[in-house]
């Protein structure tokens, strides 16, 4: 059994911090919800990690590396990710994007030439761009029992495949279908237009600036002493899964790696919110790595599995590039990814507005742990460990807080500056009797608390008074010069 508290991941902590770390009594909480998961699930092996505004601050590993062996999961095991590679590729391709090298919506044959001989399912269908492969709309049929096991296709047959053409699902562009072909494809265009193998550019471009060490494609070559092998239960025991060696497919799920490694991607990844004017402090800017999320397409809404929580829960899902964009409706945004493979499973989860990450790693055949991640996720919620990062109040909203709290004070909607659709609204009269209403109904206010922000233009607030309180609301106008387009004081009383 291992726990460490460490605090080596800071360089990528973001300019605000806001997450409490867990205390022992949260922690020993999600000790025993994963190993609950692990025991029940007959997972031989396992490790979860927690990071809050950039550092790992829980890591813990359960069960062996190797059932002969018996050697303990630790922080450097070496497990599989399977899909949670593909977040690898998505962001090379945006780095591909930001040095001028392609274009999202330029046709993937553009960058991939044996694809321009292809039979697309109807005369009018548009041409697969890079951007349908990121989101996975390209028209691609879902291929997860069959796109596993790929892994090992050398890249000529990989050729030859995509010059014989595929057959579609749909027209591209028309839905939502996940596709490792279409993620495979993208690894051959970072290959094609960086001039380096797929996972030469990955490493020099992302894991090794990110101090990923440890983290690559090729199994056959990571050190045996710290490899977690891969098994299946079987007739109530574990079959050693075979290895799969690197190739082709390796895109969209080859990538192998350690807690202590991938919390160091996990920690970078969170640190690219809040946008801000900070110096940038990674391989790719803090804009591009937020892209991440954007350009979802396909929203869907799903009940959340009744196992994580007894509370329903529906939640809106959609594609971004390379993760899974995810409004619940406890966490907020949720930003994830699962991945399955032959003796793996691996679950990773970002809290982004939050700065807090958790991913599990597990040697069984398609053992995600998405239900001990999600499980912990609302612990560490119950236990205050969850909270949104505050937003800065911008030079803007302070003056026109200032005005909202002059019209409070004379009584006079003309005291502050006015987008013109304010006094169409309502004239200048009855805004005097509104006031007069609202301050008869609450007393004498002294509307010395801050505001609280919803974003630079906009914020709330809570002035407690003698009979009661106000809860109010100010709204900037999109004009240059400052002008208010929105006020409301709604009286609270016992």
């Amino acid at each position: 059994m291992l726990r460490t508290m460490l605090g080596v991941l800071g360089l990528f902590a973001a300019s605000s911090a806001s997450a409490a770390p867990p205390d022992a009594a949260t922690l020993a909480e999600v000790d025993a919800i994963f190993a609950e998961w692990q025991q029940s699930q007959h997972v031989p092996g396992l490790v979860y990690g927690i990071v809050a505004d950039g550092r790992l601050v829980a890591v813990r590993g359960l069960g062996v590396q190797d059932v002969e062996r018996k050697s303990p999961v630790s922080a450097d095991s070496l497990f599989r990710i399977a899909s949670m590679s593909k977040a690898f590729t998505a962001l090379a391709i945006l780095t591909l994007r930001d040095a001028g090298k392609l274009s999202l919506d330029a046709p993937a044959e553009t960058y991939v030439p044996e694809l321009k001989g292809w039979t697309y399912p109807t005369k009018d269908s548009p041409r697969i761009t890079v951007r349908n492969l990121l989101t996975h709309s390209a028209g691609f049929v879902e291929d997860n029992p069959w796109g596993d096991r790929q892994q090992v296709m050398p890249e000529a047959e990989f050729t030859a495949l995509l010059k014989r053409g595929v057959p579609f699902a749909r027209a591209p562009g028309l839905g939502m279908e996940y596709s490792n072909l279409g993620y495979a494809i993208l690894g051959r265009i970072v290959s094609n237009v960086s001039g380096l193998r797929y996972q030469d550019y990955i490493r020099r471009t992302i894991m090794a600036p990110l101090g990923m060490a440890a983290t690559g494609y090729d199994v056959l070559a990571s050190p045996k002493a710290r490899r977690s092998i891969g098994y299946r239960w079987q007739d109530g025991a574990w079959v050693r899964e075979p290895d799969m060696k690197d190739g082709a497919f390796g895109a969209m799920g080859g990538v192998e790696t350690s807690a202590n490694d991938y919390a160091r991607w996990v920690a970078y990844l969170l640190a690219a919110w809040p946008a801000r004017d900070a110096a940038e402090a990674g391989p790719v800017t803090r804009a591009t790595v937020r892209e991440i999320v954007t350009g979802a397409n396909f929203v869907g809404a799903v009940a959340r599995n009744p196992a994580i929580s007894a509370t329903p829960c529906r939640q809106s899902r959609a594609y971004g590039m390379g993760w899974f964009a995810i409004d619940d409706c406890d966490l907020g945004r949720v930003v994830a990814h699962s991945g399955g493979y032959p003796g793996y499973g691996s679950y990773v989860m970002l809290l982004p507005d939050k700065g807090v990450g958790l991913f599990a790693f597990s040697s069984k055949t398609y053992g995600g742990a998405t239900l001990p991640v999600f499980r912990a996720a609302l612990a560490l919620q119950k236990a205050g460990a969850l909270h949104d990062r505050p937003i800065e109040v911008s030079a803007g909203l302070a003056t026109a807080y200032d005005a909202a709290r002059a019209v409070w004070r004379t009584g006079e909607i003309t005291a502050a500056p006015l987008a013109d659709n304010v006094l169409l609204d309502h004239d200048a009269a009855a805004w005097k009797r509104m006031i007069a209403g609202v301050r008869g109904q609450v007393g004498t206010c002294a509307a010395r608390e801050p505001i609280m922000p919803i974003s630079a233009m906009e914020g709330r607030f809570s002035w407690t008074c003698t009979n009661g309180r106000v809860s109010g609301r100010v709204q900037r106008a999109p004009t240059a010069a400052l002008s208010i387009q929105a006020l409301e004081f709604t009286p609270v009383t016992p």
